[in-house]
């Protein structure tokens, strides 16, 4: 066995702290993604749900005070740290990589897989989907955030000059800024369309709604300038499927 670590836990184990300070409130954070996740999930009172790739630990928090269980994990330790000490008993929280099956999940034993702004950092993802799949209750939903192809093509070829195919899975690295002077340097993967539906659909789930997101007006208050980049290119996409 390899030991090198998880995409995801050397990408974020460079500014841990610095992320979770920030996520609250930063605009692609918080007026873009969360409310389009949030816009798919149904009344979460009452359901048992699994966040895979928790982070800091935002949604989790949101999804217990409505009233669920939730069940959340994350590759990155410091994460895993920040998300205990945001939840404390509130919800189950360990670490876990994506990259390996839900082992500690039972069959048909959650109502609910979330998986926002995760799965970039994940080759594969027919693997991970058809574990989702098996932990979801008859009738349950999964509902992901990623890149959105058109979008990161856009922001990597036009806008930062870097030599891509839209048709090809490729992986590449960036810099990040909005987390303080030291910028993080971020190794994703990038894919076309396809390859974000097909591996729903090859999991036995059914793609139930697709969301090109707009941003809020907060967003535009605090970002006017991407704001106005969002409302005409989409920087994410918010798929929900049904099993």
């Amino acid at each position: 066995m390899s030991d090198e670590k998880p995409l995801g836990e050397k990408n974020y184990e460079q500014f841990a702290d610095a992320y979770a300070a920030a996520v609250r409130t930063k605009p692609h954070n918080a007026y873009y993604d969360r409310p389009a996740v949030q816009s798919l999930l149904p009344d979460v009172d009452g359901l048992r749900v699994l966040d895979a790739g928790c982070g800091p630990g935002m949604y989790t928090e949101w999804l217990v005070e409505r009233g669920a269980e939730v069940v959340a994990f994350d590759v990155t330790p410091r994460m895993v740290e920040l998300a205990k000490e945001r939840l404390g008993d509130r919800a189950t929280v360990f670490q876990h990589d994506l990259n390996q099956p839900l082992a500690f999940a039972n069959d048909t034993s959650f109502d609910l897989v979330i998986a926002p702004l995760v799965l970039d950092y994940i080759a594969d993802w027919v693997p991970v989907f058809t574990e989702f799949a098996r932990v979801l209750k008859p009738g349950g939903e999964f509902v992901f955030s990623c890149g959105h192809p058109h979008g990161d093509y856009n922001w990597l070829h036009n806008k930062r000059g870097i030599d891509i195919n839209y048709f090809k899975l490729e992986q590449p690295t960036v810099t990040w800024g909005g987390f303080g002077e030291d910028r993080p340097t971020i190794t994703f993967y990038r894919r076309p369309l396809n390859m974000i539906l097909n591996p729903v659909m090859a999991a036995g789930l059914t793609i139930d709604h697709i969301l090109e997101p707009l941003p809020t007006e907060k967003f535009a208050e605090l970002d006017p300038d991407n704001y106005a980049d969002l409302l005409q290119i989409p920087a994410f996409i918010v798929v929900r499927a049904k099993k």
